[in-house]
């Protein structure tokens, strides 16, 4: 029978490591990606652009809190989950943690649509969850996670339909994809195991990477993109082996990261540790729950 973890104080060991894991690797990606996002602040194409983007940031991190808060449960402190933990700690995929091409706004967009259709299938695989907190969020974050995504297809058959824009959609889906592909690694394959088996998330991670996949790629072909590896039998079935040569040598979630998370990780961090302080900065209050 899974577990309820309606009662922290009551959880085993194994329960734990299997909550605080999921958290980790849903809290970091949001926060990593959020902190990417900045970056492009009055530098897109257009003012509503801009404003998309920075939205998307503003909601990323909210997110990120909203998982964060969980793990309070479990006696972590918000300072010790994002300023005071070690680089090398956290659990988010390379693909949000890679710098963007300067003036490539392909970039962005590419990669909103890569891991937003991943985040809108993995909210999906929450929705049942066994921990009542997990379902609540979920429900709180999938309308603003439905909006990144029709913004990000939006700009990609805008930019699709010119040369000059698709085949930098082209060279960005070469680079990205083995990254976008560590979305669906494991931290621990025994307690990524034990997530399903508890309850926590109702798919193993290779059924999402599967179904990403099944999403993903037909879309993607529609912009006449090349997706790197892909192969199809006669009878159009769509066929992915997913080998160890097609990922990156850094995964992020077994904490080997790019020399690009360090340096942002010293970024977002310097002024927390130059000030000296020891609590973070609340700029939203704790979510109700129902």
């Amino acid at each position: 029978m899974a577990a309820t973890f309606e009662n922290p104080a009551d959880l085993e060991e194994r329960e734990q490591m299997a909550l605080s894991t999921l958290l980790k690797r849903l809290g970091d990606d949001e926060f990593v990606l959020a902190e990417r996002y900045t970056e492009w602040q009055v530098r897109a194409p257009s003012l509503e652009s801009d404003l998309a983007l920075a939205n998307n940031a503003q909601d990323e991190l909210g997110h990120a809190r909203l998982w964060y808060d969980v793990l309070e449960d479990l006696g972590f402190k918000e300072r010790s989950l994002v300023f005071e933990r070690e680089p090398s700690d956290f659990r988010h995929s390379t693909l949000v943690e890679l710098p963007f091409e300067e003036g490539n706004w392909a970039d962005p967009i590419l990669r909103s649509y890569l891991y937003d259709v991943a985040e809108e299938l993995r909210l999906e695989a929450l929705e049942d969850s066994t921990h009542p907190k997990i379902a609540d969020r979920v429900r709180k974050i999938q309308s603003e996670e439905r909006y990144h995504l029709e913004h990000a297809q939006s700009w990609m058959e805008r930019l699709a339909d010119g040369d000059e824009g698709h085949e930098r959609l082209q060279d960005v889906l070469d680079r990205l994809f083995p990254h976008a592909l560590t979305l669906f690694e494991p931290v621990d394959s025994d307690v990524e195991a034990d997530i399903v088996d508890l309850g926590l998330r109702d798919a193993t991670l290779e059924e999402l990477r599967e179904e990403w996949l099944s999403v993903i790629v037909p879309y993607l072909e529609s912009l006449d993109l090349e997706i790197p590896e892909i192969d199809q039998t006669d009878d159009d079935k769509l066929e992915v082996a997913v080998d160890q040569e097609m990922l990156p040598d850094e995964r992020g979630r077994d904490g080997g990261h790019t020399d690009a998370w360090f340096d942002l990780y010293d970024e977002f961090t310097r002024t927390y540790r130059e000030l000296g302080r020891s609590e973070t900065t609340k700029i939203m209050e704790k979510p109700n729950e129902q």
